[in-house]
This record gives C-alpha cells, structure tokens and sequence, in this order.
C-alpha cells in the first residue's frame, strides 16, 4: 500500500509540475540533476507532446472550453502518449536521477523537475516564429505612451 501511495505521489508530482510550469521554486542537487536529465533526454517530438497536453488539459477549462474542438478521443490519447514518456523518462532514461531525487527531496523534486521541463517545452512553443508573430500583434493594442505615464518613477 505504501508504493503505490508513493507512486501515486510521483504521477500527481509530474502532472502538477508540467501543469504549473510558470511557478519557480528552489530546488535542491538531486533535483537540479533530475531537471537536467528530463530536459536532455526528451525529444523535440516530446517537447510537442508536452507542449499538446498542457494546451489539450487547458482547453477543458470553461472560459476557453469553445474555442478548442479537441475530441475527447484525440484527449485521451495524448494523455496516454504523455504518460508513456513521462514514465519511460522517470523509469528508464532517468530512472537512477529520479531516485536519487526521490530518496533525499521527496516527490516535490519530481513536482519540480516536470515543472523545468515544462518551461522548456513552453519556451520553445513561444519561440516559434508563427506564434511569436502572434504574440507581437497584441503591441498594436497596448497604448505605449499610457503605459509609460503610469509606470514612471517618481
């Protein structure tokens, strides 16, 4: 009963970490490693999937809910193919990481190691050139000079 609590405890630690990927927290040695490990051994094609899920996971939320036509079918295998990475990150390529991590920070090492990665997953979402695009045309709404007035120093 208490493995599966614990593992239990990793899977809701990498789901919270990817989906809070905006959060910073300290992190100890054993962490810093795992980080680095799920950073280096996932794919470009990863970074995508991850980059799918957060956006398929945010898409259930009310406010945004309508504006997404992602299937419950097309849901449900991302999460599935989300999940085989992540444990084949936490079980294989970083399998002696994640223990080390485990065994001296507990599963918020696991929390935070996610979260890294899903800034490096969003960083590289952003960072493409269309979406970048995007982004920049909310500058032709924002009234700089406005901006400026109310952000001055005095």
């Amino acid at each position: 009963m208490k493995s599966r609590r614990r593992s239990l405890g990793v899977v809701l630690g990498c789901v919270v970490g990817l989906l809070q990927a905006a959060r910073v927290r300290a992190a100890g040695p054993y962490t810093d490693d795992l980080s680095k490990c799920l950073v280096k051994q996932t794919s470009e094609a990863d970074k995508t999937l991850l980059v799918q899920w957060m956006f398929a996971m945010a898409t259930l939320h009310p406010a945004v809910k309508s504006m997404s036509a992602i299937s419950e079918a097309q849901r449900t295998e991302i999460s599935r193919k989300t999940a085989e990475m992540m444990q084949r990150l936490l079980t294989a390529s970083c399998q002696s990481e994640a223990q080390q991590a485990l065994k001296y920070e507990g599963n918020a090492a696991i929390e935070a190691s996610f979260n890294v990665l899903g800034q490096v997953a969003a960083r590289e979402l952003f960072s493409n050139s269309q979406v970048a695009a995007g982004l920049s045309d909310l500058t032709k709404f924002v009234d700089t000079e406005k901006l400026k007035a109310a952000l001055q120093t005095k």
